[in-house]
Order: structure tokens, then sequence, then C-alpha cells
């Protein structure tokens, strides 16, 4: 295990090849929304084994910065599934598509499509960031 993490991570950092961004971002999203699914589920259950912490934990989640961090991790999570469904269609349907350039295509509309579906989280979040983050609105 250890050769094979010595001859992959050099390959991440040297690697410039088409879609290098999308390879990239796709990771770093991946890694987000694990970090929250196991903050959610951790989270969520404390409500059955430590009830006193529940509070304690959501009150943390109130402060601005981690509110900012869960719109962005909104982001990630939508991206990294749009993008997946790009991946998927590819591989899956059209594998003559990753040697040409309708792909830097797909890759650019997987960005725009992860940005429209996240406008509307991104409001609701911001919304609820200035109402109980800043306590704007008459929280």
């Amino acid at each position: 295990m250890r050769d094979n993490v010595k001859i992959a991570l050099p390959g991440y950092v040297k690697y410039k090849g088409k879609g290098f961004y999308a390879f990239i971002l796709h990771r770093i999203s991946g890694l987000a929304t694990i970090v929250f699914l196991t903050l959610h589920i951790t989270t969520t259950a404390t409500v059955f084994f430590a009830p006193q912490w529940y509070d304690v934990l959501v009150e943390i989640f109130r402060n601005p910065v981690i509110m900012i961090a869960e719109i962005i991790l909104a982001f990630f999570v939508i991206y990294h599934g749009v993008n997946g469904l790009r991946i998927a269609y590819v591989d899956l349907i059209r594998p003559d598509l990753w040697k040409k350039k309708p792909t830097r295509k797909l890759m650019s509309a997987s960005l725009i499509v992860a940005i429209i579906l996240w406008l509307p989280a991104a409001g609701i979040l911001g919304y609820n960031l200035l109402k109980y983050g800043f306590n704007l609105f008459g929280s």
C-alpha cells in the first residue's frame, strides 16, 4: 500500500492533462462530501446517544464561519454529483469523447449546471447566515 501511495501522489502533482482542474475539483469535492456526511451522521446520532451534546453541536453549526463553510460545501456536494454523472455518461455511453474536444465542453457544462443548481441552496443558506449567524432580519 505504501508503494501505491508513493506512485500515485506524484501523479496528482505532475498530471496536467485534459481536465486537470475538473479532476482536482472532483477529488476535493468528494473529500468534502465525506467530511460532511461523517459530521452529519455523527451529529444526528448524538440525539440518541448523547442528547445533551446535540444542542451544543447545533449551536456550533450556527457560527458564521461554519455557515459559510456549509455554503461552500453545498457547492462541492452538488458539483461532485453532477460531475460524477458526466464521468459516468462518458465512461458508459460515449467513451469516444475522452479523446475529443467535446469533453472540455462537457466539463464546462457540468460546472455551469452545478452552479445553477447551487444558487438556490446558496440563497437559502446565505439568508440563514444573515438571519442566524449575524442576527439580521429579526431572528
